[in-house]
């Protein structure tokens, strides 16, 4: 495990933000203590500094994962964000789409959402912005990108693209039998 270097850190930077926007200062610091990024096997993981000294004594080949996964780099150096991150990226989201049951489902199976199964959309979303995907229960259960803004989604048909999926919550299931 290393630090990032600072191209990487400007492309984790940079992912977060497109879904956080500045709060990503406030995923570093944190009222319970230093957090930080730290790169292993390609993957980028936040963990507090005392779980980082902690790790730092084990061997990097036994060393399978710390804290918390966020994402990988690809092998063309791009920054992919996992479904793990959606509990840190979730609470400081800028732009939030809440999804009809029928969409939610819809969702969790990896479809991208149409404007009929919004239930309701943050006002003043762009086009191709990150967004988190709620319930309609409140519960996060993904994020995407939007297709188009808040003011083109409300003039579009029921049938029109409105976000683009990205990640979710089912992601486990439909992935268990590659895991192993």
């Amino acid at each position: 495990m290393r630090p990032l270097t600072e191209e990487e850190q400007q492309a984790v930077f940079a992912k977060l933000a497109k879904y956080i926007g500045d709060n990503v200062a406030q995923l570093i610091e944190r009222a319970d203590g230093d957090y930080i990024f730290r790169l292993h096997k390609e993957r980028v993981y936040y963990c507090s500094e005392h779980l980082l000294k902690m790790a730092a004594s084990i061997s990097r080949d036994a060393l399978l994962s710390f804290g918390t996964c966020l994402g990988k780099f690809t092998k063309s150096r791009k920054f992919l964000l996992h479904i793990t991150a959606l509990d840190y990226i979730a609470p400081y989201a800028k732009c939030r789409i809440w999804l009809k049951p029928n969409a939610e489902q819809q969702f969790l199976y990896g479809n991208n959402v149409l404007k009929s199964g919004v239930l309701r959309m943050s006002e003043g979303a762009d086009k191709s912005e990150g967004v988190v995907v709620y319930s309609s229960s409140d519960t996060p259960l993904g994020f995407g990108v939007t297709a188009k803004g808040t003011s083109d989604t409300k003039r579009s048909d029921p049938t029109a693209l409105v976000l683009l999926h990205q990640a979710d919550l089912g992601e486990y299931l439909r992935k268990e039998d590659t895991l192993t």
